[in-house]
């Protein structure tokens, strides 16, 4: 009862910052919260005649269908192989940047290079697709283009499966890197000066005050955002994919969420895709909450 009355106290004390936060709750609500019940056609042979609520209930049986359908295997490899090298390159990549900026004593320069870095973040993967297509046509390229002037042959770089997924990263780092920056960013800047300076006066150069004052004074933050990054990792990045990939590169860059496109929305199997999208974001939660034990575990602060 004590802990109700303070709850109460505390939302009429902040009650403008709650009213600031309730659309979004709302919107959170309708958006997020009721599709859950959705879910239950995974567990159903569903009819778009006789609904959620009509629907037959078959149990675990398109779980089974699952992981016994061959493709599976293969959807399920490629989002962790691609999740993966995302996590090492894009998810460093913002760091690195961070790190960078943060020695640049040059603040005309370093509002260039940040503004250049954000801008492809607000660029949709639709544009950043066209763009690739573009840049990488093995006819008009520009890469093309050099490779030929250099004696080499053309290289159809989206649609051989070697080079498709390095084109992934690539792109994928070019996207995100300056928008990944600005929370380490943020967070370098709340270190304190005088240890910078006290490392000056004993001699350290930049590496050292680097990895023995920055990184661990952001370490919080590092491991913060490693846990939001795992958690992520069953979603290898279903728009870029999907504006840049064919038939021909299946092999490499079909991932469980073009899987369930294709099965839920062109072959309109709902209840199979539903399944496979749960099996996916169970897997999500299993490393959100491993991930954060090990972060605790270790002296780290994790998110909860």
């Amino acid at each position: 009862m004590m802990r109700q009355n303070q709850l109460v106290r505390e939302i009429i004390k902040h009650k403008y910052m709650y009213l600031f936060l309730f659309p979004a709750i709302v919107w959170f609500f309708i958006f997020y919260y009721i599709p859950i019940y959705g879910v239950t056609i995974a567990f159903k042979d569903f009819s778009i005649m006789d609904g959620i609520l009509g629907s037959e209930w078959i149990g675990f049986d398109h779980f089974e269908r699952m992981f016994g359908a061959p493709e599976f295997t293969r959807v399920l490899r490629n989002t962790l192989i691609i999740s993966f090298l995302k996590l090492i390159f894009v998810y460093t990549s913002g760091l690195f940047l961070a790190l960078a900026l943060n020695e640049l004593f040059h603040d005309k320069f370093k509002k260039i290079v940040q503004s250049i870095s954000y801008l492809p973040h607000f660029l949709s993967w639709v544009i950043i697709g066209s763009i690739m297509v573009e840049i990488l046509s093995p006819s008009s390229g520009l890469v093309n283009y050099m490779i030929k002037a250099f004696g080499g042959k053309p290289i159809y770089f989206l649609a051989e499966t070697e080079w498709f997924v390095p084109v992934l990263i690539l792109s994928d780092v070019w996207q995100s890197v300056g928008w990944g920056s600005i929370i380490y960013l943020a967070a370098i800047a709340g270190v304190d000066p005088q240890l910078y300076e006290a490392a000056t006066m004993d001699g350290a150069g930049r590496f050292k005050k680097i990895w023995h004052i920055t990184l661990p004074s952001i370490a919080n933050v590092i491991i913060i955002m490693m846990i939001f990054n795992v958690g992520n990792m069953m979603n290898a990045g279903f728009d870029q994919i999907f504006n840049l990939y064919n038939p021909m590169v299946y092999e490499v860059a079909d991932i469980i969420d073009t899987y369930v496109y294709r099965v839920g929305l062109v072959q309109m199997d709902f209840s199979f895709s539903t399944a496979v999208g749960l099996f996916k974001n169970v897997i999500g939660l299993i490393l959100v909450l491993l991930v954060n034990r090990m972060a605790n575990r270790y002296g780290q602060t994790g998110l909860w």
